[in-house]
C-alpha cells in the first residue's frame, strides 16, 4: 500500500490510525499542502480533488476520502474490528464518526481558513472566530452524545477503539493546533486521553511524522 498524506492533515491523521490500529505498514508519500504541491498535475492525476489523503493498493485508481479509505480497510483487514456487529451499534459509530468528519473538520481545513481570511477579506479575527465557532458547536454535541449514553465505555463505543474514538481524537488535536478551548467538555477530552496511551494513535501524532517541522518534534 502507498499512502499519499501531510503531516497536518486530519484526514491522513484518521487513516493512519486506522492502518496502525491493523497492523498495517504503508508506504509513505508525503504531499506538502503548505507549498501546494496538491495542485500540482502529478498529484491531481492522482486525486483530482487535491486534497490528502490517497491511498494505493494495487492496480488501478486511488482510493480517497478518509472515511471511504477506514471502511476499505476494515473490510479488506477485518481484524481487529473498528466498527461494532450490531447494526445499531453501527449506525451509533458511524454517526459518531461524521460530527468531526463532516460536520467540524470541512469547516477548518485551509482552503477554507483561506477564504474566509483572505477571498472574502474578513480578515484573522474573523477566520479566528470561525473555526472557533464550528469547534465549539461540533464537540459539544459530541460531548452530549457520548456523556448521555451508556453505551460509552472507556472509549466511545465500549471499551475497544472504534472509527468514533479515531475521528474524535484528530479532532480533538486539530481543535488544540487552532488553539481551541476543549476543556468544556471533560468526556471527549477523557476518551482523548484514552486513545493517545495506545501507541497506534501517539505514533501518528502531527508533530511525530517525519515530515513535520523540527520546532514541533517536542510538542504534545
Amino acid at each position: 500500500m502507498k499512502l499519499y498524506g501531510y503531516w497536518r492533515s486530519q484526514a491522513t491523521y484518521r487513516v493512519r490510525v486506522a492502518m496502525n490500529l491493523k497492523g498495517i505498514t504503508p508506504e509513505d508519500e508525503t504531499i506538502d499542502l503548505a507549498k501546494g504541491v496538491q495542485f500540482q498535475p502529478g498529484y491531481r492525476a492522482v486525486n483530482p480533488q487535491s486534497v490528502v489523503p490517497a491511498l494505493f493498493d494495487g492496480p488501478g485508481p486511488a482510493l480517497t476520502q478518509s472515511l471511504a479509505i477506514m471502511e476499505y480497510l476494515e473490510e479488506t483487514h477485518p481484524k481487529p474490528p473498528l466498527l461494532p456487529r450490531d447494526p445499531r451499534d453501527r449506525a451509533r459509530v458511524r454517526a459518531l464518526a461524521l460530527i468531526p468528519i463532516a460536520e467540524i473538520h470541512p469547516l477548518m481545513v485551509p482552503r477554507v481558513r483561506n477564504y474566509v481570511e483572505n477571498d472574502l477579506k474578513l480578515g484573522e479575527a474573523a477566520r479566528v472566530e470561525w473555526i472557533r465557532h464550528w469547534v465549539g458547536l461540533g464537540l459539544a454535541a459530541l460531548e452530549t452524545l457520548l456523556a448521555g449514553d451508556p453505551r460509552t465505555g472507556r472509549y466511545c463505543h465500549g471499551d475497544a477503539p472504534t472509527f468514533a474514538d479515531i475521528c474524535l481524537a484528530g479532532q480533538v488535536i486539530g481543535a488544540q493546533n487552532s488553539d481551541c478551548d476543549v476543556t468544556p467538555y471533560p468526556t471527549v477530552l477523557r476518551i482523548h486521553e484514552t486513545c493517545m496511551k495506545l501507541d497506534a494513535f501517539s505514533s501518528a501524532h502531527p508533530r511525530k511524522r517525519p515530515d513535520a517541522p523540527k520546532a514541533l518534534a517536542k510538542g504534545p
